[in-house]
């Protein structure tokens, strides 16, 4: 008798339909930086991922600096997540259809590691924003987002008051805060160190 043939997973290593991202995931030698982790494997280009790094990218022209400058080590978590939306080929299982003008697909649920939804919001607890669902409400009559008329600069921490509203909320629910941690095998990871390899292949594994 034949072995089998391992029927691959559609839901496994797989590039979303959207704006930026290349059909099918892989190597990039050239990485910016935060993206760097997924070089081997990889849904975005080197362009992309220097675009990832910029406060003006051309990206979506938006403007992480709405409410005044971003502090840095609040800036970097969004570069993160960024990199992860558009680099990673292990979202599959939370790839979600819409119809929308830039984009055919999306994610929704992402379970996020514990320890990265935390760190992200004691990082920007002190930043200065005006909404809470980032992905739309704005005025963007001068091609960038700015706020809408009559909201008002705030703290992250008073817009987002624990890490699952920030996580959960500012992408119209992208991700869900998880309660596993990191290295659990069962939770999406936007920060990982590359030389461990891609923790994230097993946590799309598990779900698919």
């Amino acid at each position: 008798a034949r072995a089998a043939v391992p029927v691959k997973n559609p839901l496994l290593n797989i590039c979303m339909d959207a704006k930026h991202h290349k059909h099918e995931p892989g190597p990039e030698g050239k990485l910016h930086e935060q993206c760097s982790p997924w070089k081997d494997n990889a849904c975005c280009t080197a362009n992309t991922s220097s675009e990832a790094h910029k406060d003006q990218s051309n990206l979506y022209n938006f403007n992480w600096n709405h409410c005044g400058v971003m502090p840095p080590k609040c800036k970097r978590h969004f570069i993160q997540d960024t990199c992860l939306y558009e680099c990673s080929p292990n979202l599959g299982p939370w790839i979600d259809q819409v119809d929308s003008s830039w984009r055919r697909e999306r994610i929704l649920h992402v379970p996020l590691c514990k320890e990265d939804c935390e760190e992200w919001w004691k990082d920007c607890k002190d930043a200065l924003t005006c909404k809470e669902n980032w992905h739309k409400g704005w005025n963007w009559t001068t091609g960038t987002n700015q706020c809408p008329g009559g909201s008002v600069c705030r703290p992250f921490s008073k817009v987002f008051p624990r890490p699952a509203d920030l996580c959960e909320k500012i992408w119209s629910h992208s991700y869900e805060y998880s309660h596993k941690r990191r290295g659990s095998g069962l939770c999406i990871q936007m920060w990982f160190d590359p030389a461990q390899g891609n923790p994230n292949v097993v946590v799309a594994r598990y779900y698919a």
